[in-house]
């Protein structure tokens, strides 16, 4: 293993948080993708003449690449590096925008923004969060939530301007121009990454010090963490937050509409679009700040305060999902409870098993996020479907998040706990 002196140390330490700042941008390019995707459904309806359904599996292909397929992006990373990939991740991400606005039929438009669109933000997703951990041994929790961050506060710049852009001038105009954009500004922060020498070190850590956490002090392979029982617990704990997230994510819209709470004023706007955009920075915030907490109180406790507060958060929003005001703000609250789970995993799967492989192994971890896109918004409406109400979706929503907590506290921990005792 190569050995890195106090000098180099210290020279490359002073640029990762640079190194932070470009990965929080790259990820901000591939925002507009998922979160603005519902400005363009009824353009694309009127032009292709098409169903909302049939149009909207163009959206689920584009999670489906981006997930399902984060294994193989990684390992792409990997082994071609960060410079290369995330810059053709930009490339397909943006290119995919102005295919698709030359799309003539729903084939079409599922190859490009749904296909070429899924998989290029898929490659930059994995491959950032993969190269923050490397870069941030000491502060996982915080550089990963940074940039899952960005994700989700990447489209607070674009929606209000691509809006007024399809309204001005045409949902095609529109696709090109921002595809043309995105593209150019994901090149541009993907052409200053670099990876850090394998045996980084920031000045001044040692991992023997570490107050919240035990470090892996070896890299384990992709094929070693699937022989891992941590892996399965961890990727059975991110499916249930993630499927729990996903049941209120998919159906707050619903939930104000039915509660007839939707369109009264509170604050001299409308209580859900008022609640959309609360829950947007909420999501965004939560990413970096209980990373930090994690940073410093250790993963598993941080993950026990999250969910705990998620499933409260829950219960009560159903208690006072008839109350305008209440609703704004607990929306906020439970995505506050909820979108930590982007930080908090990487960070831990990495201190488990290692930076050397963390883009491919945290691919393998990142699949859970899409069974959750499957199982949350289908199985909340089976379950309101079956009993005629939302109190089993809360019920169950709740109960997801309490168990998962649960298991942080004490599962996780000991088995973590014996791991380290056992590897290192």
């Amino acid at each position: 293993m190569t050995t890195v002196s106090a000098e180099t140390r210290s020279a490359v330490g002073s640029t990762r948080w640079f190194q932070l700042v470009l990965g929080l941008i790259a990820m901000m390019s591939i925002s507009s993708p998922q979160y603005v995707w519902t400005l363009f459904t009824g353009p694309l309806n009127q032009k292709l003449g098409t169903t909302l359904a049939e149009l909207q599996f163009t959206f689920s292909l584009l999670i489906i690449l981006q997930t399902f397929f984060s294994p193989f992006q990684a390992f792409l990373v990997d082994r071609f590096g960060p410079k290369l990939l995330i810059s053709l991740g930009a490339i397909m991400s943006g290119g995919s925008w102005v295919l698709a606005a030359q799309a003539q039929s729903l084939t079409a438009l599922y190859l490009t923004y749904g296909v070429i669109g899924g998989f290029g933000t898929g490659i930059i997703y994995v491959g950032i969060i993969g190269l923050m951990v490397r870069w941030f041994p000491d502060r996982r929790g915080l550089a990963t939530g940074l940039a899952a961050a960005g994700y989700g506060f990447g489209a607070f710049f674009t929606s209000f301007p691509i809006d007024n852009m399809i309204k001005s001038s045409g949902y095609q105009h529109a696709l090109v121009v921002w595809g043309i954009i995105q593209g150019i500004i994901g090149v541009a922060a993907a052409l200053g990454l670099r990876t850090p020498p394998e045996d980084y070190r920031p000045k001044g850590y040692d991992p023997a010090t570490v107050r919240t956490e035990m470090q892996a002090k070896r890299s384990f392979t992709p094929v070693e963490m699937l022989q891992n029982p941590i892996f399965y617990l961890l990727f059975i704990m991110m499916t249930m937050m993630s499927t729990s997230g996903l049941m209120v994510v998919s159906n707050v819209g619903p939930f104000a509409k039915e509660f007839k709470v939707a369109d009264v004023l509170v604050l001299g706007m409308a209580a859900l679009p008022l609640s959309l955009t609360l829950s947007r920075v909420t999501n965004g915030l939560t990413r970096p700040f209980f990373g930090w907490v994690s940073d410093r109180i250790g993963r598993e406790s941080t993950m026990a305060l999250a969910f705990a507060l998620e499933a409260v958060a829950i219960l009560i929003l159903f208690a006072f999902l008839d109350h305008p005001a209440m609703f704004v703000v607990l929306t906020g609250l439970v995505f506050f409870g909820w979108g930590e789970i982007f930080s908090l995993f990487p960070a831990t799967l990495t201190d488990t098993f290692g930076p050397r492989y963390a883009a491919t192994n945290y691919g393998f971890l990142y699949i859970a996020q899409g069974v959750g896109s499957i199982f949350g918004g289908p199985a909340a409406a089976y379950l309101k479907q079956m009993t005629g109400s939302w109190t089993a979706v809360f019920i169950v929503v709740a109960c997801l998040d309490a168990l998962t907590a649960v298991l942080a506290f004490t599962a996780l921990k000991q088995m973590r706990r014996r791991h380290f005792e056992t590897t290192n």
